[in-house]
């Protein structure tokens, strides 16, 4: 073989191993595992060799997370950071940052998981709890899970107004201080308090109208508070009537002592509906973030939920009976209407963040 033959095929050589190498996982991208083929304690000791979980949308204040945060630590050596964010952000998170992903795992809203699903940015893992938790609060091999689900709730500031606190959107309607709902573009629990309304006033999940007639005339009157309800508003006295979750509403009390708020289930329209932990299909610390879910469905991670107000999905969680009698009477929500069928509520959500956008905003901006 001639000399310049050689050189040619070893330039060619070189050329295919540089190729193939190009062909390998992306810088920062860890190689696909599949959670639900290892044991728990395969992935309790593979969570402690990564030794942290990042979150996003589940903040210390949101649903007691703080003391699952705690718990996880305290059991397992596991540090925790989140970041605080709608669900939209946190899914367009996960897929924007997939190169090069920070995030392990996250919490939306019902309505968002089948648009997790659709675009491959989630991956399973059941827990050990797999066969205790509803059909309707999971997804195929763990795709999503619900942990908890909560209740429309009224927190309202009584030191800031001198109207009576409401106890129905009908007597919301006939009062003159603003609310505060939250982000309904892209948030799940601006959205699923636009749905509230749609009970409350004749409607439902294939009649919405009810629901845009009467923020259409709260945007008119100037009574949308167009800011979010957070837990640093509340505590600022920014919040005249705040809509949110029964967890929520709780714990902005408790941890709002300058004020006096009073609680309430709106009696004409409210929801009972669940956020699902999502795990990052790209996730930096997969088994830690198995492990977070893992400790969310155990017994103190159901409880620690409960205590801020949320009812856990689990079906043989024992709930200790002073921790009922702190937070809502399941009397104040047997007239709630329960959201069991996700791709029903996708399919409203959807419509509501459209609507709201096309209708209601402009007029907030005249």
């Amino acid at each position: 073989m001639k000399k310049h033959q050689l050189i040619s095929i070893v330039m060619l050589m070189t050329i295919i191993s540089v190729l193939l190498a190009s062909c390998g996982p992306a810088k920062g991208k860890k190689e696909a595992v599949n959670l639900n083929d290892y044991t728990l304690e395969e992935i309790i000791k593979k969570a402690q060799e990564e030794g942290h979980v990042e979150s996003v949308g589940m903040p210390d204040s949101w649903a007691n997370w703080g003391d699952t945060w705690e718990g996880l630590t305290k059991k397992y050596g596991i540090t925790h950071a989140d970041t605080d964010m709608s669900s939209a952000e946190e899914l367009n998170m996960f897929e924007n940052e997939k190169d090069s992903p920070t995030k392990d795992i996250g919490d939306i809203g019902l309505g968002f998981t089948a648009e997790a699903i659709e675009r491959g940015i989630v991956q399973g893992y059941k827990t050990s709890y797999w066969e205790t938790v509803p059909d309707w609060a999971k997804a195929e091999d763990g795709k999503w899970m619900i942990a908890y689900t909560g209740v429309t709730t009224f927190i309202f500031n009584e030191d800031v107004t001198d109207e009576p606190y409401p106890t129905s959107w009908a007597d919301v309607r006939k009062g003159t201080y603003k609310l505060t709902i939250g982000d309904v573009i892209g948030g799940a629990t601006g959205q699923a308090n636009v749905l509230a309304t749609a009970f409350a006033f004749g409607g439902d999940m294939d009649n919405l109208d009810p629901a845009f007639e009467f923020w259409a005339e709260m945007a008119k009157a100037g009574r949308i508070d167009q800011g979010d309800i957070l837990l640093q508003r509340i505590q600022a006295g920014e919040v005249q009537l705040g809509v949110t979750w029964s967890y929520n509403a709780l714990t902005y009390r408790d941890e709002t002592p300058n004020y006096k708020f009073s609680i309430s289930v709106p009696q004409d329209g409210s929801i009972l509906s669940g956020y699902a932990s999502v795990i990052n299909a790209f996730a930096p610390h997969p088994f830690a973030a198995a492990l977070a879910r893992e400790f969310i469905f155990s017994d103190d991670g159901q409880i620690n939920l409960a205590k801020a107000g949320a009812v856990p999905t689990r079906t043989d969680i024992k709930i200790p009976q002073a921790i009922q009698d702190a937070t809502i009477q399941q009397s104040e929500y047997q007239n709630s209407i329960p959201i069991t069928d996700a791709a029903k509520y996708s399919e409203v959500c959807a419509q509501i963040s459209v609507r709201w956008e096309e209708e209601i905003i402009p007029l907030m901006s005249k």
